[in-house]
Parts: structure tokens; C-alpha cells; sequence
């Protein structure tokens, strides 16, 4: 029995010690940066982990970051990684326009690159070789067109030579390579069923087929690149839905069950699916299709309580949502309500007016202190009655010592006033005396002045 407890024991060290090992290999390939890293930086590549030591989510990120940096070492990519305290250099953070925490960016020569998507190992690996790599990829075999389309469910080519159309190419995959990747190609390397218009042009494939870009019906090439690069139809959650604010579509989402098999949720997901593949040429302008699992945040996001399956189409940009008038029951109730929508004869709801803005405080107090006090009751009775006791403390002193205030006042302003009138009442026996005084003064004189003249008169 002790042997076997021994061995026990000892398996227990040995398997800490390998942990620990791990997690400071781990921290090893990611360099704490200090002030100096502000003048030393410029030769190199680097991923930044801008943190606060307080940042719950910063805490969360530290052992997905040390995964990253030892996968970036063992790959042999020329990304260095670091990490810096925010709050310590926040001068040298500022700079770099660091606002909040965590912040991810790829600093590479004079040029910073935002990272705003998944707080994964793979996801940020593939942001910093995407970035830190050539802005345009160049293909130049159809063997590597194969390759490269395989591995990406959205590419962009550029195909011909230089051109006032390349420098403008040029120019939009340096502010969007943080979103995707860009290629370029002669005639020869694509597919043969693919057919250009002429040359040169800027193709994307996606969804099994290719559209070209049509400056005079796609209107600028940002703004074009900016909309394709999502594909026709999407599994939608609360960050696919923030990165589609930028794209000024409207977005059409069956709200589903994921797990519950039944016809209806299946059939409005179709539905959605159908239409974004059938009726492409007709709505992918102004449209993006998808669906999402449960009613949480769309709940959360509208401030209404949706019950589901349903559809629902939002207007990222202005916060408006449009609900279907009666229930879809095709392809053709559906193509009907988006052309109800794109005619303006569809109700819009909800906005980012004043009174929604109000609606938006008041619904996000209450639901955080619902959740508050659904997580943990003795927290919320806590943090909400401690501080409505108090405030209920101070008001009753406060009315309490208005009143008592308020009697004594009384009571002193009734006093002056009675010595006031005591006063008057002394002055006008004064004057009484002066008068009958003065009275006095003026019979003794006429008195004087009589026995005068009878003087005379002897």
C-alpha cells in the first residue's frame, strides 16, 4: 500500500513537472516588451498581445497566446512573438492606438494591423501569415491555382498585367488583408470554364462558380472586395454579424434549432439555402444569407423575444429589423418578402433613434441584473441591495433634517418678528414723548413771549 502510494505520488511530480515545463516553453517563445521595443522593433515582424494584468479576458487569452508562440517558432515563421503590459507602457500603447484589452496587432515596418477575429490559436496564426506575408500571392501554374483554391472558400485573383486596375488592387489588399487573401494570375492559369469580358479584370471564387467585377454595376473596388468575401450563404453568430456591419447589406437569417431535427426547422433553413444560391443575380447585391443557432442573441440584439424557428432580416447599419407579415412556407413567400423589403412596403422595426437608444439602456440594465441574479443570488442581492440601502439611508437623513430644519427656521423667523414688533411699539412711545416734548418747548415760549408784551403795555 505505501508503495503503491509512493508511485502514486511520484507520477503526480512527474506529471506537474512536465506541465510546468510546457507552460514555460511556452512562455519562452513569447517575449515580454518593454520601452525599448518601440526603437528595436522596425526589422523585424511582430505579433503584439497588448494586455492589462486586471483583464479577465487578457487572462483567458494568456495560454492560447503561449500556444501561439510556440507554434509560430516551431513553424519557423519570421513572426516574432511578444507581449506587453498596456497599462505599464500605455504611452507606447497609445501610439499603436491600443483602446481597450486585450488588443492583437501585427506590427510590420511603419504598418499596423488590427486582428478582430476568433481568440484562437489556429485563427490568429493564420492572421499573421496572412498578413506578414506578400500582399499579392502570385500563381503561377494551374497545379497551384488547384492547391490554393482548395484551401480557401473565397479567392481573389487579379488576372492581366499592369494596369491602373493593379494599382488600385495594389492599394485595397493593403487595407483589407486582414480579412483575406489576394492572388494574382495570367489568362492561362485559370479553370477552363472561365470566361473574362475582357482584360484585366478581378475575379472571386466562391460557392462552386466565379463573378467578375463590374466597375459601372459594382461601383468601387473596396466596397466590392469588402462584400464578396463572404460567401453566399453563412452559419451566422454575433461575430460574423459585427464583421458584416461593414459590408452595408441586409442580412437574411432563418433562427433555428441546430439540434432539433424537426421539418420546420429544417425547411425554413432551405428555404434561406435555396434562395441564396437560386436568386443570386438577383439579391447578392444588397443581400447576405445565413442561419443561426437558438434565439439568444438575436433576442438580445432586436430586444424582443423571438421564438423560433423564424426568419428575421437586420439592417446591421441602422439596427433595423424586418419580421415576415405571415409564414413562409416556400422559396416564393421568401422571394416575395425580400422584394416587399427592396420596395419599401415591408414595416421596418426598431432603429437607433432616441427612443431606442433609451429602450437599449434600460434593456441592457435589466438583463444584467436578471443574469446577475440568475448566476449567483447572494452576488446580486449583494451588489444591488447594498448599495439601495444605503442610498435609502441618506435620503431618509436627508428629508429628516429638512424638516427639523424647516421648524426651527419657522419658530426664528416668528421670534424676530415679535421682537420686531416689540421694538416698533417702543419707538412710537418715543416719538409720543418727542411730540408732547416739542409741545412743551413751544407753550413756554408763547408764555415768554406774553409776559413780554404785557411788559410793554406797563
Amino acid at each position: 500500500m505505501a508503495a503503491a502510494g509512493g508511485r502514486r505520488r511520484w507520477w503526480w511530480f512527474l506529471w506537474a513537472a512536465v506541465a510546468l515545463h510546457v507552460v514555460a516553453s511556452g512562455a519562452g517563445f513569447v517575449e515580454d516588451l518593454d520601452e525599448s521595443f518601440k526603437e528595436n522593433r522596425k526589422d523585424d515582424i511582430w505579433l503584439v498581445d497588448f494586455y492589462a494584468p486586471w483583464c479577465g479576458h487578457c487572462k483567458k487569452l494568456e495560454p492560447v497566446w503561449n500556444e501561439v508562440g510556440i507554434e509560430m517558432k516551431n513553424m519557423g515563421s519570421p513572426v516574432k512573438v511578444g507581449k506587453m503590459d498596456a497599462t505599464s507602457f500605455s504611452s507606447i500603447a497609445s501610439e499603436f492606438g491600443v483602446r481597450g484589452y486585450p488588443t492583437i496587432k501585427l506590427l510590420k515596418g511603419d504598418l499596423a494591423y488590427n486582428y478582430r477575429g476568433p481568440r484562437t490559436k489556429d485563427d490568429i496564426i493564420e492572421f499573421a501569415n496572412r498578413v506578414a506575408g506578400p500582399l499579392i500571392r502570385p500563381l503561377p501554374s494551374q497545379h497551384m491555382f488547384e492547391h490554393v483554391q482548395k484551401r480557401h472558400r473565397v479567392l481573389f485573383v487579379y488576372v492581366g498585367g499592369e494596369s491602373p486596375l493593379k494599382e488600385k488592387y495594389i492599394e485595397v489588399a493593403s487595407e483589407l488583408i486582414v480579412y483575406t487573401y489576394f492572388f494574382s494570375a495570367s489568362e492561362d492559369v485559370l479553370p477552363e470554364y472561365v470566361t473574362l469580358p475582357e482584360l484585366p479584370a478581378v475575379v472571386v471564387f466562391k460557392d462552386g462558380t466565379y463573378f467578375v467585377y463590374d466597375e459601372y454595376e459594382d461601383g468601387d473596388l473596396s466596397s466590392w472586395i469588402n462584400r464578396e468575401r463572404f460567401q453566399g450563404y453563412l452559419n451566422v453568430d454575433g461575430f460574423t454579424l459585427y464583421e458584416l456591419g461593414d459590408t452595408g447589406k441586409l442580412v437574411a437569417i432563418a433562427v433555428i434549432d441546430d439540434k432539433n431535427s424537426s421539418v420546420e426547422h429544417t425547411r425554413l433553413k432551405s428555404i434561406i439555402q435555396e434562395v441564396a444560391r437560386d436568386y443570386r443575380d438577383h439579391f447578392h447585391r444588397d443581400f447576405q444569407f445565413g442561419h443561426m443557432d437558438g434565439n439568444d442573441y438575436i433576442n438580445s440584439l432586436l430586444m424582443d423575444d423571438l421564438t423560433i424557428p423564424t426568419i428575421v432580416v437586420l439592417n446591421t447599419s441602422n439596427q433595423q429589423y424586418f419580421l415576415p407579415d405571415r409564414h413562409i412556407e416556400n422559396t416564393e413567400d421568401m422571394v416575395q418578402f425580400i422584394n416587399n423589403i427592396l420596395d419599401g412596403t415591408a414595416e421596418a422595426q426598431g432603429g437607433d433613434g432616441l427612443l431606442q437608444r433609451i429602450k437599449r439602456i434600460i434593456y441592457d440594465a435589466k438583463s444584467t441584473v436578471v443574469s446577475v441574479f440568475k448566476s449567483s443570488p447572494l452576488l446580486g442581492c449583494f451588489l444591488f441591495g447594498l448599495p439601495l440601502g444605503v442610498i435609502s439611508i441618506m435620503c431618509y437623513g436627508i428629508c429628516t433634517a429638512d424638516t427639523d430644519g424647516g421648524v426651527d427656521e419657522h419658530e426664528a423667523v416668528k421670534k424676530e418678528n415679535g421682537d420686531r414688533e416689540l421694538t416698533d411699539e417702543g419707538s412710537e412711545e418715543e416719538q409720543e414723548e418727542e411730540k408732547n416734548g416739542k409741545y412743551t418747548e413751544l407753550s413756554d415760549g408763547e408764555l415768554k413771549q406774553k409776559d413780554i408784551m404785557e411788559k410793554k403795555k406797563d
